[in-house]
């Protein structure tokens, strides 16, 4: 495995960190005071995104692009440094269109979406005009267990009906949100109930705006409201034409699947970023602050926290990293060893943020828990990836399985191992 980035990535990385050091950090405090001022998005946000789309930094994620959709088509390996880069200022992946849920919902359409269908929702996506939703989650049930969803979609008359409740739906509260991909359970009077269980979903386009559509609130993570919302719906028999189905009925599982391996890169290596950042400032915070006549950096426990912090980085890093070169290599390993690869960074990511964060935070004293710093909002979001996109215990009992699967393939090869007292009786002739 080659984790080198190629030359025209390394050229983008350092293109990037130089937009993000010449017009993103600068208007990093004024976006945070307009936010909470109520003006969301910021005034200068579509100023930014003009000129990151001029410079070519726009649409950095998605390989498969088409000659006529913009976008840079760097592979998912080559994209890791990039999404790294951006995670350290919490809105600067919209500047250069390569927002969540937006990428994700972007891959979605790319890969199932019709003709129809691209021309309505992909390209204004792809052009940053709108932004959009994905809607899996739900509060009745437990969503860790996909086949547990209760929203139901049923064909009637040519339209798709859908009802149920949604929440922690990213994006939703953003005012440029104009489509909510909506994952239901079939409803259709004639399908089998026997069917596999992971057969019975299909994925819907519901523009936002539709008639029994009702965004009820924007849900406050662990106190903190995010302006783009993750908010909870409710869809009283919402109804659309029978072409806003994505894809085929009843495969709505293996396409969540198909969007799941880059967008969890993705996330993973912004968390990087974030953990670089909170590193960062806690060193120098250790080299700056004196306690009891010595500098914080003079504690022997300090600098454990600082040692475990960066080698914990640079080993999440390595497998986020290999991760990534799996997804561009498919060749290389069967999808359920990718399965279990893409599990494992999920729960590295969410557990290295909230350790390097809350080190941090304690270097910075009751600083680190103020607006003042970053730090309390990326242990926030750090605490919440432990259940984002599925709960720990679900990603490591994946990972679990997929160790069980190969250890059943090659029970009693490892005899060989073992020392019993019938072995060392009998050694073997040469």
């Amino acid at each position: 495995m080659d984790f080198e980035h190629s030359p025209r990535a390394q050229a983008l990385l350092r293109q990037l960190d130089q937009f993000l050091l010449t017009y993103v950090l600068p208007h990093n405090a004024a976006w945070h005071q307009a936010v909470q001022d109520g003006q969301y998005p910021p005034p200068f946000l579509e100023d930014l995104k003009t000129l990151a789309k001029e410079e070519g930094l726009w649409n950095l994620f998605l390989p498969g692009l088409r000659a006529d959709e913009p976008g840079t088509r760097l592979a998912n390996l080559d994209y890791a440094p990039l999404a790294e880069a951006m995670g350290k200022v919490s809105w600067a992946a919209e500047v250069f269109n390569c927002s969540a849920p937006d990428t994700g919902n972007m891959e979605l359409l790319h890969r199932f979406a019709t003709p129809s269908q691209r021309e309505h929702w992909l390209m204004p996506l792809l052009h940053g005009e709108i932004r959009s939703a994905f809607a899996m989650s739900e509060p009745d049930v437990a969503s860790s267990d996909p086949t547990n969803l209760q929203t139901t979609v049923r064909r009637e008359s040519g339209e798709l009906v859908i009802s149920g409740r949604k929440w922690f739906i990213t994006g939703v509260a953003h005012p440029a949100c104009r489509l909510l991909i909506v994952m239901a359970r079939n409803a259709d009077g004639d399908d089998d109930a026997s069917e596999d269980a992971h057969h019975q979903h299909s994925m819907v386009l519901v523009p936002m705006g539709t008639p029994g559509l009702e965004v009820v609130r924007n849900i406050p993570v662990v106190h903190h409201h995010a302006p783009e919302g993750h908010c909870e719906i409710v869809l009283r028999g919402v109804r659309v034409p029978a072409d806003h189905l994505l894809g085929d009925w009843g495969h709505g599982f293996a396409m969540a699947q198909a969007r799941l391996g880059p967008g969890r890169v993705h996330h993973c290596m912004r968390t990087i970023g974030q953990c670089e950042l909170a590193l960062a400032l806690a060193t120098e915070r250790a080299l700056e602050r004196r306690s009891f006549g010595h500098h914080l950096a003079d504690y022997a426990n300090v600098q454990e926290w600082i040692a475990h912090s960066r080698i914990e980085i640079d080993q999440a890093r390595l497998l986020v990293l290999r991760c990534a070169w799996l997804l561009d290599h498919p060749e290389q390993a069967e999808p359920p060893a990718v399965r279990a690869q893409v599990a494992a960074i999920k729960v590295v990511a969410a557990g290295l943020q909230t350790r390097v964060v809350d080190r941090a935070m304690q270097v910075f004293g009751a600083m680190g828990l103020s607006p003042d710093t970053p730090l309390a909002q990326f242990w926030t979001w750090g605490r919440a990836l432990h259940l984002l996109d599925g709960p720990d215990e679900v990603h490591l009992r994946s990972v679990a399985r997929h160790e069980f699967a190969q250890a059943r393939e090659r029970l009693g090869s490892l005899s060989a191992y073992f020392t019993t007292p019938e072995q060392m009786r009998t050694p073997p002739r040469l």
